[in-house]
């Protein structure tokens, strides 16, 4: 079973809880565990906070930095996301998997900012931050094995 959808958000905090009740109403629906929904409808909703904050810049005064968007593919055993925004870029790029990637800057306890990137590699299996090729902006992209209740409707065989 194969489920995938694509939207182009604008770069509007009132974006963000949209995405994410589009990515858990289409977990529940497929059949996938609780825990598993939940963990990555944070990631996803940290990486949409990231591009509505983040993904303007230079590229907004082009006209192409107004929105953004969130791909979600469940695919088999697997589930990827992925968040395209047309700004600046980021300066760290790479894979972010487990302890063993690139560092993500140590936060202070009591900031309210900036701990984003970090739960996303915590709560996803495999984390890719990179630049859109020729264009700018950032896609931020991350992956994690699916459970499934036992009654689910579109368990993957």
């Amino acid at each position: 079973m194969s489920i995938w959808w694509s939207l182009h958000l604008r770069r509007e905090a009132a974006s963000v809880p949209l995405a994410r009740r589009l990515l858990l109403g289409t977990m529940e629906t497929a059949g996938v565990d609780p825990d598993i929904s939940y963990d990555l409808s944070v990631a996803l909703t940290e990486a949409c906070a990231n591009a509505v904050e983040h993904g303007g810049g230079d590229a907004e005064r082009d006209g192409r930095g107004e929105a953004y968007r969130v791909t979600a593919y469940l695919d088999g055993e697997k589930c990827r996301i992925e968040v395209t925004d047309s700004g600046p870029g980021l300066t760290v790029s790479g894979s972010l998997t487990g302890r063993s990637g690139p560092a993500v800057r140590a936060v202070p306890p009591d900031a309210e900012h900036g701990r984003g990137l970090y739960l996303i590699r915590e709560l996803a299996d495999h984390v890719h931050i990179g630049s859109k090729p020729g264009r700018g902006g950032t896609v931020v992209s991350f992956d994690k094995i699916l459970k499934w209740r036992k009654d689910a409707p579109l368990m993957a065989v």
